[in-house]
C-alpha cells in the first residue's frame, strides 16, 4: 500500500486533500465530518475583513475607506454575524480540541490595516498555520501591476512580522509576471501558495437588467491553470504549493504531484457529491498510485514539472507547438 503522507507548511499530513475554506467547515460538525472523511487536514471557512472591522469599531461609518464597497457594508451590517471574531477564535479552539488533523484558519483581507492583530489572536487560538485569502481584484486602471504586488508584500510581511506559524498565501491568477510575484512571497516569508483564488463569477440576467453570480462550483477543466503553475514554478520557488480549484478525483491529485504539489484542496466536488466522497478520491489515488507501483507519493513529486524537463527552457513552448500541430 503507497505511502499518501506529505508534509505542508511543515506540518505533517496524512495524505496531500484539505478540504478548502467553504461552508463545510464554518461550524464544528463539518470539521467533524471532514476529518471523519479521511482528510489531511482543513482550513476554516473564510472570516472577512469587513467583519473584523464590524465587530471592533461601534460606529463603522467613520471608517469606511477604499477597502470597504458600500454593498459589503451593507450585507456584513446586516448578516447577524453569523460567524464574527469571536466565534471564529472559539472555533478554532474546539476544533483543535476534537479533531486530529490540522487546522488552518483563514483571513480573507484586502489591506494592511485592522487584522494583524487578530491574526495573532488566531495564532494563540491554537490555529496550526493561517491561509491569507488576499482577494483584491486588479480592476483600477490607475493602479499599476507593482503597486498591486505590494499591497500583497505588505499584507504577508506585516502579519509575518506578527505570528510565528506558516502562512499560505492564496492567489488569484491576474499577474504580469506570476513567476517573479510568486518567487517574492517566498522570499517574503511565505511557507505555502495556493493557485488560484477564484474569484466571484460574473454574469448579466438580460431578462430582468441585473447582474447576477454564475458557476459558483468549479469544474474539473479549471483545474489545468493551477497545474500549470505548480509545474512551471516547482523547485523555483523558496515555498510549498498547493492547488485549490477543479479538484475533482484521484487522477488529478496524482497530476498535481507530477507536477510537484505538496497538497491538493478540495471543494466544489464535496459540495457536489458530499464531504464523505474525500475518501473516494483518496481510495482512487491509492489504487493509481499501487497499479503503478509507487511506493510513496514523494517518489513521483515534480516528476513532470518543468524543473525535471530535460529542455527546462522549452517546457511550455512545446508543449504549446505540440498541441497545435498535433504531434505526440
Amino acid at each position: 500500500m503507497a505511502d499518501l503522507s506529505t508534509e505542508y507548511m511543515g506540518l505533517k499530513l496524512k495524505n496531500p486533500l484539505i478540504v478548502a475554506s467553504c461552508s463545510l467547515s464554518k461550524q464544528l460538525d463539518g470539521i467533524h465530518r471532514i476529518a471523519d472523511s479521511g482528510a489531511g487536514a482543513v482550513v476554516l471557512k473564510s472570516l472577512f475583513e469587513e467583519q473584523i472591522q464590524k465587530e471592533m469599531v461601534e460606529d463603522i461609518e467613520q471608517y469606511i475607506g477604499p477597502s470597504w464597497h458600500y454593498e459589503a457594508y451593507d450585507y456584513v451590517n446586516k448578516m447577524g454575524m453569523e460567524l464574527g471574531p469571536r466565534e471564529y477564535l472559539k472555533l478554532i479552539e474546539e476544533a483543535k480540541k476534537s479533531v486530529s488533523i490540522p487546522v488552518i484558519a483563514s483571513l480573507n483581507c484586502i489591506s494592511t490595516g485592522w487584522w494583524k492583530d487578530y491574526a495573532k489572536q488566531i495564532e494563540s487560538a491554537g490555529a496550526d498555520a493561517l491561509e491569507m485569502n488576499i482577494a483584491f481584484l486588479p480592476d483600477d486602471i490607475k493602479k499599476t501591476s507593482e503597486e498591486i504586488e505590494q499591497i500583497y508584500y505588505k499584507v504577508l510581511e506585516k502579519v509575518k512580522g506578527t505570528i510565528d506559524i506558516p502562512i499560505a498565501v492564496k492567489i488569484g491568477p491576474y499577474f504580469t509576471s506570476m513567476a517573479q510575484f510568486a518567487f517574492e512571497l517566498g522570499k517574503r516569508g511565505a511557507s505555502a501558495l495556493v493557485f488560484f483564488n477564484r474569484f466571484y463569477q460574473f454574469d448579466i440576467d438580460i431578462e430582468n437588467m441585473k447582474v447576477i453570480g454564475a458557476n459558483y462550483l468549479s469544474t474539473s477543466s479549471e483545474m489545468n491553470l493551477p497545474l500549470r503553475w505548480i509545474a512551471l514554478l516547482f523547485g523555483q520557488v523558496n515555498c510549498d504549493l498547493s492547488a485549490t480549484t477543479g479538484v475533482h478525483n484521484g487522477h488529478s491529485v496524482i497530476k498535481l504531484i507530477l507536477a510537484g504539489a505538496q497538497s491538493a484542496q478540495l471543494c466544489s466536488v464535496l459540495y457536489k457529491k458530499g464531504v464523505e466522497y474525500v475518501s473516494t478520491i483518496l481510495d482512487e489515488t491509492e489504487l493509481w498510485l499501487d497499479e503503478h507501483d509507487v511506493k510513496s507519493i514523494a517518489d513521483i513529486r515534480g516528476k513532470l514539472s518543468r524543473q525535471e524537463s530535460a529542455k527546462p527552457e522549452l517546457y511550455e513552448r512545446l508543449q504549446y507547438i505540440k498541441a497545435l500541430v498535433g504531434i505526440e
